[in-house]
């Protein structure tokens, strides 16, 4: 499991220019079973996104097709984890 960090490197006037395109690339992912969650920052410093990709290699290829990563909007940390303990609505974050 990883947590996804984006931080935008530039104002918030040209990250909501690409904000649909942004919502629709999410849609595209939720849809293929990669994201379990996303949100904005508060403050909206940039956005946080909690995905079930297999390895950090499926995972950059698929950032790589945010239209935020592809107009260099904002930078992207990766954070892999190991889920140890879970509420019992999330437990099958455990398999």
């Amino acid at each position: 499991m990883f947590i996804i960090n984006l931080t935008y490197t530039t104002e918030l006037e040209k990250v909501d220019r690409f904000l649909n395109d942004h919502i629709e690339f999410l849609n595209e992912q939720y849809a293929l079973g990669h994201f379990l969650a996303s949100g904005r920052k508060v403050p909206r410093t940039g956005g946080i996104i909690l995905s079930n990709a297999k390895s950090k290699s499926e995972l950059e290829n698929i950032i790589e097709k945010d239209p935020f990563y592809e107009n260099e909007l904002a930078n992207y940390e990766l954070i892999e984890f190991v889920p140890s303990k879970t509420c019992d609505e999330l437990k099958f974050l455990m398999k």
